[in-house]
């Protein structure tokens, strides 16, 4: 049995196979750390058509996913996936805004997700309310389908289970895992369009790597999103705490300069 397990109720459950099924993910799959899979709402349909929408009630624009298809797809999934653990997540623009807090917010309260993709003006409010435990959103922007989240949501989620990634390093060192955002990288040539490697990452002198890659952390997050920076929740050495006091002074007089308002 697969450490986590995700079920994406969709039209286009190719689309999503073809994605979670490929590299990381799918060497994880094979591995049986996760398991991803994808469900055809159509296949829960009761008429020939196999119809999953109907007009709105109340007049407008466009077609609303009917609740009784969607109820079908869920229950089966319930039945035969779902634990005392589980989750059911309808990808909305109406819902809460995704972020890594909550990615490990479900991995850590639960072993297996429900993800819901709807389609044309939306899903059957009915259905809402009777299955799923709440909406989730990219951001405030709206696409034509619940596909690309659903599946940005079981990435950021499967890439931190246990065993999908190396060590928990690969993901723990990344952008908005602790309040920061990741420092920027380098590969081969040391030399490339007359831009250079910075000295300190080929010193071999892994404690001034470290120290050079905290302090580009501080200082990008500073630029580029000081709306999550907190000094407080900085944790560190007291040579660390040195080097936040470095960066933050740097952006102060900066923005200085700049005429920009100073980070809280």
């Amino acid at each position: 049995m697969a450490l986590y397990s995700i079920d994406i109720m969709t039209l286009f459950p190719e689309t999503v196979g073809d994605m979670m099924n490929e590299s990381i993910l799918g060497r994880a799959q094979e591995r049986g750390f996760i398991r991803v899979d994808a469900h055809q709402i159509r296949d829960f349909t009761t008429n020939k058509q196999k119809q999953v929408d109907d007009y709105p009630y109340g007049g407008g624009r466009g077609a609303v996913m009917q609740a009784d298809p969607l109820y079908r797809c869920w229950q089966y999934i319930q039945e035969q996936y779902g634990t005392p653990r589980s989750r059911t997540i309808f990808l909305s623009p109406c819902g809460a805004t995704f972020n890594q807090e909550k990615a490990r917010q479900l991995l850590r309260d639960y072993d297996h997700l429900t993800l819901v993709c709807g389609h044309y003006e939306g899903i059957d409010q009915r259905f809402i309310d009777e299955c799923v435990d709440e909406e989730i959103s990219l951001g405030d922007f709206v696409l034509t389908g619940g596909e690309i989240p659903a599946m940005a949501v079981a990435d950021a989620v499967c890439r931190m289970v246990p065993g999908v990634l190396p060590e928990p390093a690969c993901y723990e060192e990344e952008s908005h895992w602790n309040g920061l955002l990741e420092y920027p990288q380098y590969s081969r040539p040391a030399s490339w369009h007359g831009r250079e490697v910075p000295e300190v990452l080929r010193s071999g002198d892994h404690e001034k790597v470290r120290r050079w890659r905290l302090k580009q952390s501080i200082v990008r997050t500073l630029q580029r999103r000081p709306d999550i920076f907190r000094e407080e929740n900085f944790q560190g050495s007291k040579q660390d705490r040195k080097l936040l006091a470095e960066a933050l002074e740097e952006w102060r007089n900066l923005s200085r300069e700049q005429g920009d308002p100073k980070p809280e």
